[in-house]
């Protein structure tokens, strides 16, 4: 590194904490920031990040984040992003807009391909085609929609329609507003996402100018990670980019917010529908601002006062609250991801009246644990819970370094002296446990929380029909903005809408695609991940064992075989598998248990699952209720323990706590219907032909939601009942006879896991009593479902098999050539929407859905032709060379030692073989154009299923009954 001309080696520093060796520099001419983390990992990251703290709220970041993405000097197609996505072998590609800083990380296993996403997203943000072509702004950003001088205007673009969904959710609201009225002086007190209010004021000349502003080198924060030449990458960097700017005086800084003298109050109004009851639908806060990111005992310890007073299942403030009536769920915790950390308490399903009291137990809760201390078992649970998971490093599907390289943010955007700060934490978790013997964490709370004046309490209160109002609101302010509108100016817009539309609908050049980098299908491996299965007994209870380097941790799934539960015990198959972990047994309360989970293990977990075994469609699928738990070798027999503990001794006659979690059930089910509509929508159409999806949708669906509701708008009637049914739900489960485990980890891990089975297998019965046939009636019912957003998540559903097609491995291609080339193109690029997807399966089971989506007649139109598109579908060898190899990026990304157990265990349970994945794989890499064509009659067959289901905006919804059965609110 001390060879690099162009650089100054700042610093130099042994990351032992995540064996990695770091080396801080700056760019000698231009002041950039460049940081290497090196170390063995194969999956290289590349990020470059912008300060970018927002003057209002237009949200200018984050369309710039949008649009630098489409084209570039040297690479001028219109969407090299979606061209990268299509075909490259990324292990991570996106960007990402934060309150003050914008981010662009890349991630691949490949070097050569490596190189070529760190080339694309360089050109992209130092020289991007937007001072050329407007209509990326006005794509992106925001547009007047007007095609002929009689239509009305509207507005349209890709951020205002993304945030119009994110501004629908109650949650998003009240975030925002939290931020903001704490913060008001600051960055921090505008929208760096954009307020749809606010987002057509942005100019297109502003729009330019805070891209000259913000995206220098001078500005920039330049990350790479993992195993590569550094050297030639610097070098590289300088040459190509950094060399060709000249040094820049204006310094960005983020924002500091002088502390209150006293707590303020806000109030603001959210949409609710029209038929829906404003009763317990207010939420109320507790916020506070936490000293400053850079301190790096206070950014651990507040998480470790997240967890004892908020997060875990027994938390004082959770269990204050919810015995006190307040709230149907109270969630909220620690943001330390801006320069001013917050900390928050939020009850959700409250009322305005409740708003005084509200705050009245927090603090009381709050004095009461500063008098006579915090429990010390739930401390080190909290701190043993944190550190496990910060030595584990699994972060599921996102690369270890990608989420290092955010967490670098948390110090270094604030000081660019000090970027390995919270990497290095060990030493930090020591100090945190030195402290459980004195009055450290009591005095924390005293002081940043109590006598801390720097804080707001903000409530979030439901107005009926305040979305059409607000629509009708808009409407006029355009109607009346098209009034005043002479005829030349109406037809300069009619023309600029045009414009875009030609420039939507240009064909891309040859020359253009071309000059985006692209690997060859001969650079692509015919090797499959290998299933790594071995089946043993252990304990005397049949076990697939994974064999995989865990670095010590063993990875347990106890797989119940649920066969003998009936349709009608579904519903009370979710709600045991909500309880359990969650309700006193006969040897701790719920707190308790948790504590003692946390202490020893990395974590205790419930859920239910399903797999299709795709060599025999006609019968029936399996289904389990699955204990999951991770914990060291030698802690094994204790994680054992505690599931035995679990479902041998919990107490669910407690009518007062489980009225508690399915009010919370509830809570979060109402958060997900909002937050992530498509999959919702998907899960319901699918459930009217797929009687898997049925299931699915009964145990956590709209129809378990629906049940959950019921039972708790009537629980005092309901409950013996509905808690009997549950008890022999449980005796009809856990047996030996049922057990099927899994194992992820070293031989070693066996002996332990061992120990641990005996002594659970010893506590269950051999045979369950009772069982039952589950047998479903299913109806197609094409149904709506009202909300008070203003976008909708558009569905459409079937299955291909059973109309006599067979899956194929060249479904994965489609996958990609639709949901980033059709549907990417008639559904975000013309619709504005934000996303589109879809999907195919071995079952037969076929998708396609939107997100955030204006339209809603309009994106089944566009669904309907898709089987016409792909019968005349044409591709030259380059074209679909890059398909392909975005389907193999796709196959191919890096798995956690956990999720290579989940995967192969999942692999074994559906009947799929290393045979089968071969021959999928093979037909993917010698793919032609006629295959693609081949596949018209399945997608023909899904439409053809015509099961359909629609999320979304009331107005939208009740415009389109006529394609609707049923319409309904949730």
């Amino acid at each position: 590194m001390k060879n690099l001309k162009a650089y100054e080696l700042l610093r130099e520093e042994e990351l032992a904490d995540i064996s990695a060796q770091g080396y801080l520099l700056k760019h000698k001419k231009t002041g950039a920031r460049v940081l290497l983390i090196k170390n063995d990992d194969p999956n290289k990251v590349f990020t470059i990040g912008f300060k970018t703290p927002p003057s209002d709220s237009t949200g200018v970041a984050h369309i710039m984040e949008h649009s630098v993405l489409c084209g570039s000097k040297n690479f001028p197609a219109k969407d090299p992003f979606v061209e990268l996505v299509k075909g490259s072998l990324n292990t991570f590609l996106n960007a990402m807009t934060y309150p003050d800083k914008t981010v662009y990380p890349v991630a691949s296993l490949n070097d050569k391909d490596f190189k070529n996403l760190m080339h694309v997203y360089l050109d992209a943000v130092f020289y991007p085609k937007i001072y050329e072509r407007e209509e990326i702004f006005r794509q992106e950003g925001w547009n007047y929609k007007i095609a002929s001088p009689e239509d009305e205007i509207t507005y349209n673009g890709v951020v205002y329609n993304e945030m119009k969904g994110a501004f629908s959710s109650p949650e998003s609201v009240l975030e925002r507003m939290i931020l903001n009225t704490l913060l008001p002086d600051t960055n921090y007190g505008n929208e760096s996402g954009g307020d749809p209010e606010f987002i057509p004021d942005l100019t297109y000349e502003q729009f330019l100018e805070f891209h000259r502003t913000y995206y220098h080198p001078a500005n920039s924060y330049i990350y790479l990670y993992g195993d590569m030449d550094f050297e030639e990458r610097l070098e590289f960097l300088d040459e190509a980019y950094l060399a060709d700017f000249e040094p820049l005086a204006e310094n960005i800084q983020v924002g500091v917010q002088t502390p209150f003298k006293e707590d303020v109050c806000r109030e603001e109004p959210y949409s609710i529908a029209s038929d829906e009851d404003e009763q317990n639908k207010t939420y109320l806060s507790y916020n506070k601002v936490i000293g400053n990111v850079l301190d790096k005992e206070l950014y651990l310890a507040f998480q470790i006062l997240d967890y004892v007073l908020l997060a875990s299942p027994g938390a004082y403030l959770k269990k204050a609250l919810t015995e006190a009536g307040i709230g149907e769920d109270i969630f909220g915790g620690y943001d330390s991801s801006i320069y001013q950390p917050l900390f928050s308490v939020i009850a959700k399903g409250a009322n305005i009246e409740d708003k005084d009291r509200f705050i009245q137990v927090v603090e009381k809760t709050l004095k009461d644990l500063v008098a006579t201390g915090i429990d010390r078992r739930a401390l080190e649970a909290a701190i043993n819970y944190h550190e496990f998971r910060f030595r584990e490093a699994d972060f599921g599907n996102y690369p270890k370094g990608l989420i290092y390289g955010l967490q670098l943010f948390d110090s270094w955007l604030y000081d660019e002296n000090e970027p390995f700060m919270h990497l290095e934490a060990l030493a930090t978790f020591g100090f945190l446990r030195e402290q459980l013997q004195t009055d450290y964490y009591e005095e924390l709370i005293t002081k940043y929380l109590l006598e801390n004046t720097h804080g707001a309490m903000v409530n979030v209160v439901p107005e009926k029909g305040r979305t059409g109002r607000l629509d009708k609101e808009l409407a006029d302010k355009l109607a009346a903005f098209k009034a005043s509108l002479s005829e030349g100016e109406i037809a300069e817009l009619v023309a600029k809408t045009k414009a875009l539309d030609d420039y939507q609908n240009a064909e891309e050049t040859q020359e253009n695609i071309e000059k985006i980098p692209l690997l060859k299908r001969e650079d692509l491996s015919e090797e499959i991940t290998p299933i790594i299965n071995e089946d043993m007994e252990v304990g005397g209870v049949k076990t697939v064992f994974h064999d995989l380097e865990t670095n010590g941790i063993g990875y347990v799934n106890l797989l119940f075989d649920i066969q003998g539960v009936g349709e009608e015990e579904a519903v009370y198959l979710g709600i045991l598998q909500a309880l359990l972990g969650m309700v006193d047994t006969k040897n701790y309360t719920y707190g308790q248990l948790s504590d003692e989970i946390n202490v020893h293990t990395g974590g205790i977990g419930t859920e239910l699952d399903t797999y299709v075994n795709v060599n025999d469609l006609e019968g029936d699928f399996k289904r389990t209720f699955e204990i999951k738990s991770k914990a060291l070798y030698q802690k094994l027999p204790v994680a054992l323990e505690m599931i035995k503990e679990i479902i041998g001794n919990s107490l669910l006659e407690d009518d007062k706590r489980v009225k508690e979690i399915l009010a919370m059930l509830l809570s979060r089910m109402q958060m997900r219907f909002q937050n992530a509509g498509h999959s919702v929508a998907v899960g319901r159409a699918a459930s009217y032909g797929s009687s898997v999806a049925k299931y699915k949708d009964q145990t956590a669906g709209i129809a378990f939601y629906d049940r959950i509701k019921a039972i708790y708008e009537d629980f005092d009637q309901q409950f013996p009942q509905v808690i009997r049914k549950v008890g022999e739900v449980a005796q009809g489960i856990f047996c030996k006879e049922n057990l099927l485990v899994s194992f992820t980890g070293r031989r070693e891990g066996l002996s332990e896991l061992e120990k641990g089975l005996q002594k659970l297998m010893a506590n269950l019965p051999d045979k369950a009593e009772v069982t039952k046939p589950y047998h479903v009636q299913l109806e197609v019912k094409n149904e709506g479902f009202k909300t008070a957003g203003k976008v909708q998540y558009v569905a459409r559903c079937g299955n291909f098999v059973k109309a006599g097609e067979t899956y194929t491995g060249v479904l994965q291609i489609l996958k990609v050539i639709l949901s980033y080339e059709y549907l990417w193109q008639n559904i975000r690029v013309k619709g504005g929407a934000y996303g589109c997807m879809s999907g195919f399966s071995r079952d037969g089971s076929g998708y396609f859905v939107t997100y955030r989506d204006p339209h809603l007649r309009r994106s089944l139109e566009v669904f309907a032709g898709i089987p016409e598109y792909l019968e005349s579908f044409s591709a030259n060898e380059r074209e679909l060379t890059k398909y392909i190899i975005g389907t193999i990026s796709n196959l191919d990304q890096p798995l956690t030692p956990s999720v290579e157990g989940e995967r192969s265990l999942n692999l074994r349970l559906a009947g799929v073989t290393e045979e089968m994945l071969k021959t999928e794989r093979l037909q993917i890499l010698n793919a032609t154009v006629e295959d693609i064509r081949r596949l018209a009659p399945i997608t023909k067959a899904v439409m053809d299923a015509d099961w359909q289901c629609v999320v979304g905006s009331e107005e939208k919804i009740v415009e389109a009954e006529d394609i609707f059965k049923e319409i309904r609110s949730f």
